[in-house]
């Protein structure tokens, strides 16, 4: 289901778009296309998750047209994606090849190729920072000077750094089932209406654009024991995925001759969830099952919890509603979500007024009599 404005006065429409631009600017400022995206990192990973768009400028223009409303932005952005030509089909990414920035595991201390704690808050006060009140554009190159002077930042961003799965040691000792590719082509959710049972490729694309706060909500009900589950983060990674296309002439996936295009920075995150097996002559085993998440950007609350969701729709359980493909898919859409929210606002004059007549037929009907 979609949602559009509603037809109306002309003029009273015209103004209000009027009044809306000016509570934008009413202080004779405005902010720029480029600080957006320089300060606004998690708002617009955010965005471009929820829209399916990856275009950091172009979420930084629907967040500045929206006022920063992560809903309206998603909404604008999915409303151009809808009119932009698809024009090819990416090979398909294998998350090994990620460029990693940050990856950590909470099931090992020790992982091959150690633990790269990069940018995360997780580690800080969470303390409000009243430095930033005075914060300028010179004292923030000066800063830089400074994190360059130390030889930190040159290691950071230039070392091409990809790494081993975590997982794929547990699969070599046998604790976990071998992961086989399968190569059936995914549905694509914009393209073709979700019907049930779902697909699990149906099921990660919702996951991944749905709202982050929703999302989060389900997955946490979840641990909270409206679920049957407590995982844990076998790994997660952070990171630049590679983009590749084919000759645009090649008939042929097998064609050597393809086109590297880019790169696109994504949160992938492997659950470990452990599980009791009844084996022969009643014996119960403890295994391992995996939840698998991944969003654009640095979102890696949004990726644990998509994978946490992932798992309990691979194992329906009419018990909990976190494990019901149709509650969960169809309440996660931010867009459908305010949508159908927002358009209570709308005029509902002729509806209304056949409840309102219903509600006066009632009443006078319960009037006592009055006798003389």
């Amino acid at each position: 289901m979609g949602y559009v404005a509603v037809k109306g006065g002309t003029q009273a429409i015209e103004e209000s778009i009027k009044r809306l631009k000016f509570e934008r600017v009413q202080q004779g400022k405005t902010i720029e296309i480029d600080r957006i995206k320089a300060g606004m990192r998690g708002l617009i990973d955010q965005v471009m998750s929820e829209s399916s768009l990856y275009d950091e400028t172009l979420a930084a223009i629907a967040l500045k047209q929206a006022e920063g409303s992560p809903e309206e932005a998603v909404f604008l952005l999915r409303a151009y994606r809808s009119t932009v030509p698809r024009k090819h089909y990416s090979r398909v990414i294998e998350s090994n090849d990620m460029r990693v920035e940050r990856r950590i595991s909470a099931s090992f201390k020790d992982i091959p190729g150690g633990q790269i704690l990069g940018a995360t808050t997780d580690y800080t006060h969470r303390l409000l920072d009243f430095h930033l009140l005075e914060e300028s554009d010179e004292s923030v190159r000066e800063w830089l000077r400074q994190y360059s002077s130390e030889s930190i930042l040159g290691v950071e961003t230039t070392t091409v750094q990809t790494l081993p799965k975590v997982l794929d040691y547990l699969r070599k000792e046998g604790l976990l089932p071998p992961c086989d590719n399968n190569d059936q082509e995914p549905d694509d959710v914009t393209r073709d209406s979700l019907e049930f049972p779902s697909t699990r490729s149906q099921r990660l694309q919702i996951l991944t654009r749905g709202q982050t706060g929703a999302v989060t909500s389900f997955a946490y009900s979840v641990i909270r024991g409206y679920g049957d589950l407590h995982p844990t983060v076998g790994e997660l990674r952070i990171g630049y995925l590679p983009v590749t296309i084919n000759h645009p002439t090649a008939d042929s996936e097998d064609e050597e001759d393809a086109y590297y295009i880019g790169e696109v920075k994504a949160t992938e995150v492997e659950m470990l969830m452990p599980v009791t097996v009844e084996k022969e002559y009643g014996k119960k085993e403890m295994e391992f099952e995996i939840g698998y998440g991944l969003c654009f950007g640095q979102n890696e609350t949004k990726a644990i919890s998509i994978g946490i969701l992932d798992y309990c729709l691979e194992h329906p359980n009419d018990e909990f509603p976190s494990h019901n493909e149709e509650f969960v898919l169809y309440h996660i859409d931010s867009v459908e979500s305010t949508g159908f929210i927002s358009h209570l606002k709308m005029p509902h004059y002729v509806t209304f007024q056949s409840k309102l007549d219903s509600v006066r037929r009632t009443k006078k009907d319960e009037k006592p009599e009055v006798r003389s």
